[in-house]
């Protein structure tokens, strides 16, 4: 069993705020309680999440987290690592092995990080794991939506928002899944989703749900899109579904996409076309074919640029700034 340090390098903030409040500190390393283990962590995708968080917005946020200061004031949630240290009643296998894992509330931004043994699933040499760390959040999003829009051969999807973390594997995956696949993004990225997988990309200033042919989708995965629910239900067949991943939307001040899931659910009474709001969960299965996909080139996680632990307030000054492209990742030198 490897040494553990009894303090470590974090980047950490104990209250709300822009990226620039963030600080690197010395903090007591963290210690796995039963059933968790100890990582010593090698890389951290950063997500819209991180903001969300750091920046107490919406104001739900902060019921979760902390009324007026972060109870986790380390921010990441997307982990690559090796398991060093085991809490009570984990399986002595997991000793040393390399992982992805999805924290609970965050702490990626730190040396080392604590999670549910239950959470992690083992990484393949082969995953590098400034890669592997996409996987376990933007990329499971993105698995689950598919997964449950029933993606198939002969289906048609359409994808908005499709140039961020969760939009580049969503496009990926409905087409690993034998869909056709349309998106919208920026005008700046219409080329690079189509080199994803996307047959017809849409500039998304310039295209409304207006604009588009009703009963044309099986499935509208919704990353990012402010367009009303009415027009975007109008525009799937009978039988359709429209899903609204959590952070999608600008959002209710308050209560973020909530509302907006309340609506589409309401919305969908007496129909067949059905619109959800997808909160993301944890599935090991998932991941580790995600994983598999990875590794046999099926699938590449889009990385904007890597930035070095030195360098992590830079990356969610970035991530803040709402304009990645795929995703911001920094690595460990550990």
């Amino acid at each position: 069993m490897s040494a553990v340090p009894a303090q470590m390098d974090a980047w950490a903030n104990p209250t709300y705020g822009p990226a620039e409040g963030t600080q690197r500190r010395r903090v007591p390393t963290p210690r796995p309680n039963r059933g968790e283990v100890l990582l010593q962590v090698r890389a951290t995708a950063l997500a819209a999440g991180d903001y969300h968080v750091m920046a107490g917005t919406p104001w739900l946020v902060k019921l979760m987290f902390g009324l007026t200061t972060l109870k986790q004031p380390i921010r990441g949630i997307e982990v690559a690592g090796r398991v060093i240290s085991l809490g009570d009643d984990v399986a002595s296998e997991l000793q040393d092995t390399e992982v992805i894992a999805e924290l609970e509330g965050g702490g990626g931004l730190g040396e080392y990080a604590v999670v549910k043994a239950d959470r992690v699933a083992i990484r393949p040499a082969e995953v590098e794991p400034s890669v592997a760390a996409t996987l376990a959040v933007s990329g499971s999003t993105a698995a689950q939506a598919v997964d449950q829009a029933g993606l198939a051969p002969g289906c048609t999807a359409l994808v908005l928002g499709a140039s961020g973390g969760v939009g580049t594997f969503a496009v990926q995956l409905a087409k690993l899944a034998g869909a056709e696949v349309h998106a919208t993004c920026g005008a700046a990225n219409l080329q690079l989703i189509k080199e994803m997988g996307a047959s017809t990309v849409f500039d998304y200033r310039s295209t409304d749900a207006g604009d588009l042919t009703p009963n044309t989708y099986d499935a509208i995965i919704d990353v990012r899109s402010d367009w009303p629910l009415g027009l975007s239900r109008r525009l799937l067949r009978p039988g359709g579904k429209l899903i609204m991943i959590g952070s999608a939307g600008s959002g209710h001040p308050v209560l973020g996409p909530i509302p907006r899931g309340i609506a589409g659910a309401l919305g969908s009474i007496g129909s067949s076309r059905k619109s959800s709001l997808l909160m993301q969960s944890v599935d090991h299965e998932r991941l580790i074919r995600l994983l598999e996909q990875v590794r046999t080139k099926q699938l590449t996680p889009l990385i904007e640029r890597t930035y070095a632990f030195d360098d992590a307030r830079d990356a969610l000054a970035r991530v803040s700034s709402g304009r990645v492209v795929g995703k911001v990742v920094v690595e460990l030198d550990q």
